[in-house]
């Protein structure tokens, strides 16, 4: 959280799906201006290598407010630093897809490079507003067209909210996925 502003973070079932949502009171008072919920994506051997996928997909619900979603790479080295996109999260259940291409830089001149992938922060930033932002999926996609038919995506990895903490990653069947570890 940024300065004063007051955040919380929760796992609740919504609309018959598992989420983890983050709430709080966004103050740009005392230098600040923000409140987050972050997926770190880098393990004990190194970054999260997305070079072979399109972008980010985001099951999201809010309240009609606009949040932003960040990017940052071993390639950066001070805090502010990311790759940013915006989004408005409506008060139903929809599926926002972030192609790494439209990711604009923050405070950087190093180009995304989605092959060294650290972190992943939704972020309620910049005015004053109550944020409400619940998150039931997140994944990285592959978009293709098939034979000049239509476009199909294919969701390579993701996370489901459980309980235990967002902490270790691991390879299943070729596809990625993050998994929440057990509090022990």
């Amino acid at each position: 959280m940024g300065g004063v502003s007051r955040g919380s973070i929760a796992r609740e079932t919504i609309g018959g799906r598992e989420a983890v949502r983050m709430g709080g009171e966004v103050s740009t008072a005392n230098n600040g201006g923000f409140v987050q919920i972050a997926l770190d994506l880098a393990s004990q051997t190194g970054p999260f290598d997305a070079g072979g996928f399109t972008g980010l997909e985001i099951d999201v619900l809010g309240n009609d407010e606009s949040y932003g979603v960040h990017l940052r790479t071993t390639d950066l080295t001070r805090p502010q630093q990311s790759y940013r996109q915006s989004f408005v999260a409506t008060p139903a259940w929809q599926t926002l897809q972030f192609p790494f291409a439209q990711f604009a830089p923050h405070r950087t001149d190093m180009p995304l490079d989605v092959r060294r992938l650290k972190r992943i922060g939704l972020v309620a930033i910049g005015r004053e507003f109550t944020a409400s932002l619940a998150v039931a999926r997140l994944a990285v996609f592959l978009f293709e067209r098939a034979n000049e038919g239509p476009a199909v995506s294919s969701v390579m990895f993701g996370y489901r909210p459980k309980r235990g903490n967002l902490t270790r990653s691991h390879r299943l069947s070729g596809a990625h996925i993050i998994e929440p570890l057990e509090r022990s």
